[in-house]
């Protein structure tokens, strides 16, 4: 298997040629089994170019589900058992295919709501417009491995607030949209490559190998190479998989040093407050506060706090005297520097960066 490929052919059947537990993500933007019945016309009788393409026509429900199920099927297989799956739809499939992906054994970690800032209107003004779209995101299993989630990437990336699970972003539009030699463009469904980014940015690292077996002009393949990530297309349509390669040839990617996230503290060492004590930045006897400075503890030689008749370690005391059931000590209690009160969470940040040195 070589990654940073464009590989031309039936997607399950290619898919069954590619190694057991080889790729990191599959992002798939199958088809929507529009069921369009005839031509959608603008109120001017202006055709709409909407999907009308062969490979979005199904006979029936039934065979829908079962080509659902067998590309499922074959992506379990080739996912590492940390990996995880993205499926993107609208009303017209996603419901079934979020069964086939509980039935195939996949967990659902989220379904994002990609709300889009410029949808197409509703020309016939019969239903409210469509505006959204719907991603699934899901884990290989319920007791698969731990899977990649860059969180606190995703928070910084919002202005340092919890990312939400609703995303607003335009259709892909400009410069970025895909033409023929006519001016039309290429491909009815191309997704801008800023949905993509935040996906893989979100769920993978610097050099996992992403899947898309619906590869389509390739904007994939375009962020992942942008993100220093590797890619494996699948695409049964020569023309586009010729428009994605020439298209990933242009893409610059970002220097490796610009690829650096924020990490995760579970992912950092653990630093038990003891070791603040023995590594001096504490010294038994010192006083402890809470933010207020209403309440305060005296620290023991072994690392633990006492206030009163309560002893114990930092996050025991601190639920103690809130009355709470928990309490991250790190961010509750607090010590005196020039500068006032200061979260004890500084001092192991101290720590863990004298053990990176």
């Amino acid at each position: 298997m070589t990654p940073d490929t464009i590989i031309l052919g039936d997607c399950i059947e290619e898919l069954k040629k590619l190694p057991a537990k080889s790729v990191d993500l599959v992002f798939a933007d199958p088809p929507y089994n529009l069921q369009l019945g005839g031509d959608l016309l603008r109120p001017d009788n202006s055709k709409v170019d909407a999907v009308d393409d062969d490979w979005d026509r199904f006979e029936s429900f039934e065979t829908y589900d079962a080509f659902t199920r067998a590309w499922l099927s074959e992506c379990k297989r080739v996912l590492k058992d940390d990996g995880a799956i993205w499926v993107i739809g609208s009303y017209h499939n996603i419901f079934r295919v979020g069964t086939a992906l509980q039935d195939q054994g996949f967990w659902i970690l989220n379904d994002i709501i990609w709300r889009k800032s410029n949808p197409m209107p509703n020309f016939k003004g019969t239903r409210f417009t469509n505006a959204h779209e719907t991603l699934i995101w899901a884990s290989k299993s319920r007791g698969a491995r731990r899977y990649t989630f860059n969180y606190d990437a995703m928070k910084m990336a919002n202005d340092e607030l919890q990312m939400r699970s609703d995303w607003t972003l335009p259709l892909c539009t400009g410069e970025e949209r895909l033409k023929d030699e006519a001016g039309v463009k290429a491909h009815p469904t191309q997704k801008p490559e800023a949905l993509l980014h935040r996906v893989i940015l979100s769920s993978t690292k610097v050099g996992d190998i992403v899947l898309d077996p619906f590869f389509g002009t390739g904007t994939t393949g375009a962020a992942a190479k942008r993100l220093g990530r590797k890619f494996i297309g699948l695409e049964r349509d020569p023309t586009y998989a010729k428009l994605a390669k020439e298209r990933i040839a242009k893409v610059i990617p970002i220097s490796p040093a610009d690829l650096d996230v924020m990490g995760s503290k579970r992912q950092e060492p653990r630093i038990p407050f003891g070791q603040i004590v023995e590594a001096g930045l504490l010294r038994p006897g010192d006083t402890l506060y809470c933010p207020k400075g209403e309440r305060a503890a005296r620290v023991r030689a072994d690392g633990s706090l006492v206030i009163g008749e309560m002893a114990g370690s930092i996050h025991k005391v601190g639920a103690m005297v809130q009355a709470a059931p928990a309490c991250n000590g790190w961010t509750y209690w607090h010590f005196k520097s020039d500068k006032g009160l200061a979260p004890i969470d500084v001092l192991r940040a101290k720590v863990r960066s004298q053990m990176a040195a």
